[in-house]
C-alpha cells in the first residue's frame, strides 16, 4: 500500500492528530482515531522525523508522510451461513439478524457469528477496515435480539456510518414486549432518577451506564461514572385486566451495551424473557389468562427486535430506511397477549401494531 503525503493547509487545528484528520483526502478514509494509532505506532513522519505525539504542534505548509500498513489477516474464518439481506451494494450491507446469532467472534463464540457469515458472503470485496481485512461492524445487537444492523464493506463506508451513529443521526427503532405499563401519572416512574415524560406519554430515560460493580457480564445504571445514555419508550398496546404487560416502541439516542434492557429494567419495566435484567417478575394468569401467562413465563429470550434502521448512504447521501417484521416467536407471543384484550383498554391501532 503506497504511503500518503499530506500538506497542512491554512488555519489548521494546532494538534497533529486533528490537523491530519482535517487534511487527509476523504478517499483515504482515515478517521482521527485511526490516525492517532498510526502516530503512536511511529507511522507518521514530518519535518523533524518520526512523530509519536498526537498533540504536537503543526503549522501551515508542513508536510507529513503517513505509512499505511497492509491490512492484517483476519483471524475469523469464513463460514457459509445463510443470511437474510435487506440491502447490499459495493459499500455496505444491511442484515436482518435472527435471534441466537452472535455478531462478532469472541472467546466463547469463535464461530457461527455474523462476521463469519459476512466473510464468506463478501469474499474479496472487503477492504482493510480499521487495519484488518474484515467486515466493518459499525454497531451491534445482542445475540438474542433479532433485527436489522448495517455492516460496512469499505473504509469510506465504515467511517461515514460510524460518524452518523456517533452524531445520533442514524435512526434505530426497536419493538419489545415488557412487563408493566407506561403511565405518565405513575408517581413511582416520575420519582426514578433519570426518568421523565415527554409529549405524547413518551418515557425518557437518561442515565449513565457502565459495568455492573460485581458482575462484569452485566451493565448497570450509575449516578456518577459511566457513559451517557438516552432511551425513549412509547407504549403501543397494553395487555391484561388490570394491564400488566405491553408492546413498547424504543428509540435510541445513544447506543450503549444492553441499553434498552438496562433502562427498561431501571424503570421497573423489564423485558419479557430477559434472563439477565428481567428480574423475578412473573406474569399474572389472572390478568393475562393462563395460556398467555404460561407463554410469557416460558419465552426463551429477551422479547426485543430491531424493527427499523435508517441512515444516509455514506457515498451517495441518499437517505435509506429499512423495516423488519416481528419474527415468528415474538409474533406468536404478541398474538397470545392480544387474545386477552377484551377488557384491557388497548391503545388505538397504529401502523406499528395493525
Amino acid at each position: 500500500m503506497p504511503d500518503l503525503l499530506v500538506t497542512i493547509p491554512a488555519d489548521p487545528p494546532e494538534r497533529l492528530d486533528k490537523a491530519l484528520a482535517a487534511a487527509v483526502p476523504e478517499a483515504a478514509a482515515l478517521s482521527r482515531s485511526r490516525l492517532a494509532r498510526l502516530i503512536a505506532d511511529g507511522a507518521v513522519s514530518g519535518p523533524d522525523g518520526v512523530m509519536r505525539d498526537g498533540k504536537a504542534r503543526v503549522a501551515e505548509g508542513q508536510q507529513f508522510r503517513i505509512v499505511l500498513p497492509a491490512p492484517e489477516p483476519v483471524t475469523a474464518r469464513p463460514e457459509a451461513i445463510p443470511l437474510s439481506i435487506a440491502y447490499e451494494d459495493d459499500e455496505l450491507i444491511v442484515i436482518d439478524k435472527p435471534a441466537g446469532m452472535v455478531v462478532h467472534p469472541a472467546p466463547g463464540n469463535p464461530g457461527g457469528t455474523l462476521v463469519n457469515a459476512l466473510l464468506a458472503h463478501c469474499g474479496d470485496s472487503l477492504s482493510g477496515i480499521g487495519g484488518a481485512r474484515r467486515p466493518g461492524i459499525v454497531h451491534r445487537i445482542d445475540k438474542d435480539t433479532s433485527g436489522l444492523l448495517v455492516a460496512a464493506k469499505s473504509d469510506r463506508a465504515h467511517h461515514g456510518l460510524a460518524a452518523q451513529f456517533e452524531a445520533h443521526s442514524a435512526a434505530r427503532r426497536y419493538l419489545a414486549l415488557a412487563h408493566g405499563v407506561i403511565d405518565a401519572a405513575d408517581a413511582r416512574l416520575r420519582g426514578l432518577p433519570g426518568v421523565s415524560f415527554e409529549d405524547g406519554g413518551v418515557l425518557r430515560i437518561a442515565t449513565k451506564l457502565g459495568r455492573h460493580p460485581t458482575d462484569r457480564q452485566r451493565q448497570a445504571v450509575h449516578a456518577e461514572r459511566g457513559r451517557h445514555a438516552v432511551t425513549r419508550a412509547r407504549m403501543l398496546e397494553c395487555f391484561g385486566a388490570p394491564p400488566s404487560a405491553m408492546l413498547v416502541e424504543c428509540r435510541l439516542e445513544t447506543g450503549r451495551t444492553h441499553q434498552i434492557r438496562v433502562h427498561m429494567a431501571h424503570a421497573g419495566l423489564g423485558l419479557i424473557g430477559d434472563p439477565v435484567y428481567g428480574g423475578a417478575r412473573r406474569a399474572s394468569a389472572r390478568a393475562l389468562g393462563a395460556e398467555a401467562a404460561t407463554a410469557v413465563a416460558a419465552f426463551p429470550r429477551q422479547a426485543l427486535h430491531a424493527a427499523q434502521l435508517g441512515f444516509d448512504h455514506p457515498t451517495t447521501g441518499e437517505r435509506l430506511s429499512f423495516d423488519s417484521p416481528l419474527p415468528r416467536d415474538l409474533a406468536n407471543l404478541l398474538a397470545l397477549l392480544r387474545g386477552t384484550l377484551a377488557t384491557s383498554g388497548a391503545l388505538p391501532q397504529t401502523d406499528e401494531n395493525r
